[in-house]
């Protein structure tokens, strides 16, 4: 992580977890004193003049802390015109930021929670059925993560539409998997509206059917593999890797 980056992190991280879910219009200022709203927009129209990796970063903290105002969604509108693809294809990469920034809080949250939780006399945690769901659940949360950051470096060079398409496709799966596992490993106390794991399970549910569904996304992908031709599949995807 560069300095830059990590001095953003620095500042944005603590403000979010501050402001939460409960973040009022009245909170706006605290990020614009930041420059957050701007984040994508260059030094020389007066933002912040951040990269795609620099976004990746603010969209899941964002997301990690279930933020109540919706920056997200204004970093985007400041760097692509809404209604136009290149807005929808930017909104998708910063919904799978922030997918997997939820699911990192969740899994956090997850683990905390079975390791104080006693039933039998041992925490929850010690049942082997429970790491095994805990372990999927981290699985699903890292490939959500590193997809992410393969749409941000993808971007940062030029064409990213496939790792769009694949990581929007992939965050939508990890954060129906992950809602699942969190809620069965809290049982009841985990859908009650006055524990935060609501707040985070709550939005994963909104950001997989916004910009793209499964069924979006999975067509997508489709239609590039069949453009392309089957034998240009694993080429072209080894290109772009490299």
């Amino acid at each position: 992580m560069s300095d830059t980056r990590r001095m953003l992190a620095e500042m944005a991280d603590p403000l979010f977890a501050e402001l939460g879910p409960a973040a009022t219009d009245s909170d706006w200022s605290r990020l614009d004193e930041l420059g957050l709203p701007l984040l994508l927009v260059s030094e020389a129209g007066d933002g912040f003049g951040g990269d795609h990796v620099d976004a990746l970063t603010v969209f899941r903290l964002a997301g990690y802390h279930a933020l109540g105002l919706p920056l997200v969604d204004r970093i985007v509108a400041s760097r692509e015109e809404e209604g136009t693809e290149a807005h929808f294809h930017l909104g998708a990469f910063a919904r799978a930021a922030q997918i997997a920034g939820a699911l990192d809080a969740a899994l956090a949250m997850s683990v905390a929670y079975v390791n104080e939780r006693q039933q039998f006399g041992r925490p929850l945690g010690k049942f082997q059925v429970v790491q095994q769901e805990l372990a999927t659940f981290a699985c699903e949360a890292a490939a959500a993560n590193c997809a992410a950051m393969g749409v941000a470096e993808a971007l940062d060079r030029g064409d990213a539409a496939f790792e769009i398409a694949a990581a929007k496709l992939r965050a939508n799966r990890a954060a129906s998997e992950g809602a699942r596992i969190a809620h069965q490993v809290h049982g009841a106390i985990g859908f009650t509206q006055e524990y935060p794991l609501h707040d985070l399970t709550g939005r994963l549910r909104h950001w997989r059917s916004e910009f793209g569904g499964d069924a979006y996304w999975s067509k997508a992908l489709g239609d590039s593999v069949i453009a392309r031709g089957a034998d240009a599949f694993w080429p072209d995807l080894t290109a772009r890797a490299d």
